[in-house]
């Protein structure tokens, strides 16, 4: 038996309908499932390649096992290989004959972790070739690496393109340990980050270590924004050479907010850690996080995000690589 219903009661029903609808679009819109700037997507394997996240995550988490300190390495392969040619994997690619790319440029030379890249994406291609790119499995393991080392679990969209250019001369765009604030500012706002993203993209740094190189200039001058006991640390870091590693933090290997601590301290690293603090108007900023490291762990992941998402190539201009060190 067909049910008759008053016509007022029928607008409220379709107008109810199509307020559910919006709903589930927004919610659609907030858990990802949609197409992202240059259509990325949370979902994007979701069809072609079920089983991606998985491997790339498994992957990461068997590495760091073996060496927990992967996880900087990671971390910073993603932040390199996105600040000069958007995040394109281009980092990944070997130098030739006739090219020498990016990953031989002096600020470059110490990455590593590219075997992690290299073993996911045997993987991968053996489950679904010619699908995953490599720029994704870079983003996807700092993502993994992060959460891995204690750091916050979030998601980012996929569907990057790896991308056919990779030059030394694009990696002076990349920031240098010597840079003060100012420098700081404009280099990443020249990238579209504030401030505020740029102080909590710099709290990577609780990963990690830096070599004697990057920071000796501080000791042959003296630095007034370097604690005195600590510049002793330094020194005797910096008396076994040139590659003789210090860590940003007392806990190189967990993600957490002590290299914020630290430069309240006086105890930054690089010159262009402390400088943070010693300006101004940054210093309210690394106060915050020192003092409240969920507030740093939420605004860090966003800005991981935005910075997954600086050029990405499309199918147009850019490929998957069947071999991330080199172009098809």
């Amino acid at each position: 038996m067909l049910l008759k219903y008053p016509l007022s009661l029928v607008k409220i029903m379709v107008m109810a309908n199509l307020l559910n609808i919006f709903i589930a679009m927004e919610l659609m819109i907030a858990s990802g499932f949609r197409f992202g700037v240059d259509g990325l997507r949370m979902d994007y394997y979701m069809m072609s390649c079920p089983f991606a996240e998985q491997i790339i995550k498994n992957t990461v988490n068997t590495a760091l096992q073996d060496d927990p300190s992967l996880a900087a390495a990671l971390v910073r392969m993603h932040f390199h290989d996105c600040f000069i040619e958007g995040c394109d994997g281009s980092i990944l690619i070997d130098s030739t004959k006739d090219n020498t790319a990016e990953k031989d440029s002096p600020g470059n030379l110490s990455l590593r972790g590219y075997e992690v890249i290299d073993d996911a994406k045997e993987q991968l291609e053996d489950q679904c070739p010619g699908i995953v790119s490599c720029a994704d499995i870079v983003a996807m393991a700092a993502r993994d690496a992060i959460f891995w080392a204690g750091g916050p679990v979030y998601d980012i969209p996929k569907g990057r393109k790896d991308g056919r250019r990779s030059k030394i001369e694009d990696t002076i765009n990349l920031p240098f340990p010597t840079f003060n604030t100012t420098e700081l500012i404009k280099a990443f706002g020249q990238r579209g980050f504030t401030a505020q993203e740029m102080v909590a993209l710099s709290g990577a740094h609780t990963l990690g270590v830096a070599r004697c190189s990057s920071f000796k200039s501080r000791l042959s001058n003296t630095d007034p924004t370097l604690d005195s006991d600590f510049a002793k640390t330094l020194s005797k870091t910096c008396g076994s050479g040139d590659n003789a590693q210090q860590p940003f933090d007392i806990t190189p290997n967990t993600f957490d907010n002590y290299y914020f601590n630290a430069l309240v301290r006086k105890n930054g690293v690089l010159f262009s850690d402390q400088t943070l603090y010693t300006t101004p108007k940054t210093r309210a900023i690394v106060n915050g996080y020192a003092m409240n490291q969920a507030m740093f762990f939420f605004d860090f992941q966003q800005a991981m995000v935005k910075m997954g998402s600086l050029d990405v190539k499309d199918r147009s201009k850019g490929e998957v690589r069947e071999n991330c060190r080199k172009i098809n």
